[in-house]
């Protein structure tokens, strides 16, 4: 029997940690995680199932609709190569494990010395040990390189091929204590590097190692200095969608076969009349006027019906029947049964007026597929859920075909709001100019990083965004699943507001059920989250945040920090961004913005 790895992950990090070009550490080497070339036969994989999330990927990579394969499983008992991920040892540059002694008695804390791969034995260099340097060159695309030690030091015109040394003063291990040293006595301290602006690194030559050798391509960023471990090494791109059933479609066949009748209809009243007809009553059987009113209208503008990711989601999810979830589900990944008011609304609570409807998911399936990654900055999704055709992404493969993709089983809670009610409350005048102080720090944000400022969430959506996550605070305490594993989608779709709160596992039996019964709970648990919204530990500087301060740099947002409304990142669908208390309830200092009033 073969021995088993020193590196193993689970199949979900895959696709949200370690995917293709990632940087990892070994027990004893470290390595970059390579394309799908190296991947086992996708024919020996598992196949996943889910046509709108293909449609989707196809529609953001000129693909068609790619297929979406699992990655491989952990062997049962024996494991060979045939079976794993490849992965490249890099980077290809290592410290040696020794003192130069000709600095011994001197104030320098550490010299080791830097050498290549090439004059290594093996994994020692002369008999002593060796470590990968933490430190590669890298640009927002997601090529990565290594260091050119002696051209930082010479300068990259001149090179005079003596030895080279990574001298530590203080033990920080900060840019500041570390000096590159060269024997004829040039030397040139690290942080330096960061100095974009001066090139110091020269500029990116497009390396690609996960895809292997011979694979660079032209790219005009600057190189950057980049710590192999740190956080900003790689930004997955991610696509999820639900596996709900896509009743838009139920309706745009109905509305199509009942068109000669249709096609007058104009508004409500209209339709109400038509509707008397006995066929056109038996063929709208089960949909809202409301939503066949919508598809009329599009299909007389002769736009496409193809609806988004969320607004298909959203449709489905307002679609489920009134009930306690106690009947067998006919369908394994999706049941949904709407709460009766009075299981969950207390008549004595004021906060819960703007909230419709709130409804249990006692089975969701959620398909996850890595798309490409950058480094440095994620590139966020839009309040849809997809990312725009021309963001820029680092390839997964020389030429990908099919992607790599998780399913999750899951439970969750849909929490619907009173849409006249949203309506009203962006025409007040306190929140419109709280909105607009947004916008302010959102254009400053785009205007940093040269970005067209063209995707503003708007005001209904960071308002739901910062409810969430409060929501997600105050259900972690009593559900039995940390925040860190419950997820949040915002719906803003075709006038149309909601928020959804799960959790899943690959597990094909899914989760416990602790989420979903606090439904039955929300009246509490909103009354918690906004009490707990209305005061922060660090107010009443987070109160009276501005987020078109330029001296802090907090553009994106508004009364919003570590202390009240940020939460991990894994839960968040917008990387943390795009929070505001001040939108959720009166905080100090900004009190007439809310869209809950507090007794």
């Amino acid at each position: 029997m073969s021995s088993r790895p020193h590196g193993q992950i689970r199949q979900s990090q895959v696709i949200t940690t370690y995917g293709p070009g990632a940087l990892i550490d070994l027990p004893e080497d470290a390595a970059i995680v390579g394309g799908l070339e190296s991947w086992p036969d996708p024919g020996s994989l598992p196949v996943i199932d889910e046509p709108r999330l293909s449609q989707l990927i196809g529609s953001i990579t000129d693909g068609g609709s790619p297929r979406l394969y699992a990655p491989p499983p952990e062997p049962a008992q024996s494991w060979s190569s045939k079976h794993g991920i490849g992965a490249w040892r890099f980077p290809e540059w290592f410290v040696v494990q020794e003192t130069d002694k000709s600095l011994v008695g001197k104030k320098r804390s550490r010299s080791r010395r830097l050498v290549h791969r090439k004059s290594l034995d093996g994994k020692r260099f002369e008999g002593k040990a060796v470590t990968p340097t933490r430190f590669v060159r890298a640009c927002p695309h997601g090529h990565v390189d290594d260091l050119d030690w002696a051209g930082f030091v010479h300068g990259y015109e001149e090179r005079c091929g003596r030895r080279l040394w990574l001298d530590e003063r203080g033990t920080t291990g900060d840019l500041s204590d570390l000096i590159v040293r060269c024997e004829c006595r040039k030397s040139r301290r690290l942080y330096e590097a960061t100095a974009i602006e001066q090139g110091p690194l020269g500029s990116c030559r497009g390396k690609r190692p996960w895809l292997g050798l011979h694979t660079d391509e032209d790219c005009n960023q600057p190189a950057r200095l980049l710590i192999r471990t740190a956080s900003n090494a790689f930004f997955p791109q991610v696509l999820s969608v639900l596996s709900l059933p896509d009743r838009g479609s139920e309706i745009d066949r109905a509305v199509q076969e009942l068109w000669n009748d249709l096609s007058i209809v104009e508004d409500l009243a209209t339709l109400g009349f038509i509707k008397k007809k006995p066929k056109v009553t038996k063929g709208l059987k089960g949909f809202a006027d409301a939503d066949v009113l919508r598809a009329i209208k599009l299909r007389n503008s002769g736009k496409s019906t193809e609806r988004s990711v969320k607004e298909a989601e959203l449709e489905a999810l307002l679609a489920a029947p009134e009930g306690y979830g106690e009947d067998i589900p006919v369908d394994q990944n999706f049941h949904a049964r709407r709460l009766p008011d009075q299981i969950w609304r207390s008549s004595k609570s004021t906060a819960n007026r703007p909230i419709q409807s709130v409804t249990q998911l006692h089975r969701l399936r959620e398909v996850l597929a890595l798309v490409g990654f950058t480094r440095f900055e994620a590139a966020v999704r839009d309040i849809h859920g997809e990312y725009d055709s021309d963001v820029r992404r680092a390839n997964l493969a020389l030429e990908a075909d099919w992607f790599p993709a998780v399913e999750n089983h899951g439970e969750g809670v849909f929490v619907r709001i009173n849409s006249e009610n949203i309506d009203d409350w962006v025409q007040r005048p306190p929140v419109i100019e709280r909105i607009e102080e947004l916008r302010s720090g959102y254009q400053a944000w785009c205007h940093s990083r040269g970005r067209e400022p063209d995707s503003f969430p708007g005001g209904p959506y960071i308002m739901l965004h910062t409810l969430a996550h409060l929501l997600i605070q105050s259900m972690s305490i009593r559900c039995g699943y940390p925040a860190s594993s419950i997820r949040e989608r915002i719906y803003v779709e075709s006038g149309q507001y909601g928020l959804l709160l799960y959790t899943g596992s690959t597990d094909a039996e899914g989760t416990l059920g602790g989420l979903v019964q606090q439904a039955r709970s929300f009246d509490r648990h909103l009354n918690t989250a906004l009490e707990m919204g209305l005061l922060c530990s660090n107010d009443p500087i987070c109160a009276q945040h501005s987020a078109d301060q330029d001296f802090e740099e907090r553009w994106l947002h508004g009364a919003a920090c570590h202390g009240c409304t940020l939460i991990s990142e894994t839960s968040c669908e917008m990387w943390n961004d795009y929070l505001d208390r001040a939108l959720v309830v009166p905080v100090p200092g900004r009190d007439d913005a809310a869209f809950f009033s507090v007794a």
